[in-house]
């Protein structure tokens, strides 16, 4: 009896490390994930972004050679400087650029949300056995290539294409409207294809809604407009929020849709990205670009989630009358 007490104490501590080293996998894997695929890459950016320009390959300098030693490698940073981002404040090309991409992106993900929310509560409002059929024809589109979805909208959109003929075989217009390479064939395009992106999140958030509230309010005189205004639409914010973000972030940094379907008038920091670094082949510049980019993008969506937690925090000190 007394030797078998070290024994099941040793067991269950040997089960204790385990697990511990099991959770701490668990939660480092992310971790890596994301230093090896983004903050890895986005250093190098900033190194790039923070060199000058040369005609050479890599066409920067300085070029870092860890092998070259500690006195080569303070020598190189030491020519780093922040003339390209005062560049990109001096040059209103860019800022046009960032306005325009920021302004077209909002526009578009209020009409993505104006579009898919009637969609997504008609999915959570569908019959259960219709609900997943109705998710699988939400993400059908994923199934085709991106890029050849685009093009069909270039058949779709141009002069002699197939929403003209419909509309004059109808005698709604007279002649042919101009909807390819203008700003609206680049709305159009990004409604249709960041529109999943909005619906999926919008409809987890409605169909987990209790039902139960509505039927209150009703029962308490509650016309079903201002049950909607008061009680779905306040507790589908989180979808509302996470569908925006899905859509805004990817959306301000859009290249293949502006150029395939916006005209030269459309200008956007994902052409101007791609003009800088393979025409005008000015690396420097171009990371400078993507880094302002990235930042106009992440530091609003961390001070929302630290004003969200803020206010969560508070909710859950307030006492309990």
């Amino acid at each position: 009896m007394t030797a078998a007490a070290p024994t099941a104490g040793t067991g269950s501590e040997s089960k204790a490390r385990r697990g511990f080293s099991l959770r701490w996998l668990v939660v480092a894997v992310p971790y890596l994930w994301l230093t090896a695929f983004f903050l890895v890459p986005f250093l190098i950016v900033i190194k790039i972004s923070l060199s000058q320009r040369a005609v050479a390959r890599p066409p920067y300098v300085p070029v870092i050679d860890l092998s070259a030693g500690i006195e080569a490698l303070i020598a190189a940073i030491q020519q780093f400087s922040f003339d390209n981002y005062i560049w990109l404040t001096q040059n209103p090309l860019y800022l046009r650029a960032y306005g325009s991409s920021l302004w077209i992106a909002g526009i578009s993900t209020l009409l993505v949300l104006l579009v898919g929310y009637p969609i997504a509560y008609g999915m959570a409002r569908a019959p259960r056995r219709w609900q997943p059929t109705l998710v699988m024809l939400v993400i059908l589109p994923f199934w085709t290539s991106f890029l050849i979805r685009v093009y069909a909208w270039v058949g779709i959109l141009k002069r002699e294409g197939l929403l003209n003929q419909f509309l004059m075989s109808l005698g709604v217009i007279g002649e042919p409207l101009t909807i390819l390479n203008t700003n609206w064939a680049v709305y159009i395009g990004i409604v249709y294809s960041y529109l999943p992106f909005m619906v999926l999140p919008l409809y987890a958030a409605l169909e987990k809604m209790d039902q139960t509230l509505l039927e209150a309010a009703a029962d308490l005189g509650s016309p079903p407009f201002r049950s909607f205004w008061q009680i779905t639409f306040p507790l589908s914010l989180p979808g509302v929020v996470a569908g925006c973000f899905l859509v805004f972030i990817p959306a301000t940094g859009e290249f293949v849709i502006p150029d395939l379907l916006g005209g030269s008038n459309t200008l956007m920091i994902g052409r101007t990205l791609w003009s800088e670094f393979f025409s005008n082949r000015n690396w420097p510049i171009a990371s400078a670009v993507a880094v302002v980019l990235l930042l106009l993008l992440v530091v609003p969506i961390v001070l929302f989630q630290n004003r969200a937690e803020k206010e969560q925090g508070a909710i859950g000190k307030a006492p309990v009358p």
